[in-house]
């Protein structure tokens, strides 16, 4: 039986305390588990920019779009591991429209 898999989409903002190095390395980390568990299909650097309010006194987020195939299960396991990630400020994950 072949495996259901859907479209997804996911945006995380990355503290900008961290070096440019660390932040780079982060954007690959996550990269490379979604290609782990499904498709990349279009990476975006959206790069420093305005928080729309401070999270934890920062004004800043370096942000990161990563659209992606995959199973139905996986969204909820990158949500869950994006949530507990140290350097990840903000995230989610959206089933894209078919």
């Amino acid at each position: 039986m072949e495996k259901l898999t859907s479209k997804y989409e996911t945006i995380f903002v990355i503290s900008p305390v961290l070096s440019e190095e660390d932040t780079t390395a982060l954007v690959e980390k996550i990269k490379a588990l979604i290609s782990e568990n499904g498709t990349i299909d279009s990476v975006e650097d959206w790069g420093k920019r305005k928080l729309a309010y401070p999270i934890n006194d920062l004004t800043d987020g370096h942000y990161t779009l990563v659209k992606f195939t995959a199973g139905h299960e996986f969204p909820a396991e990158l949500e869950r591991i994006l949530r507990i990630t140290d350097g990840i400020l903000r995230s989610i994950v959206v089933k894209q429209e078919a």
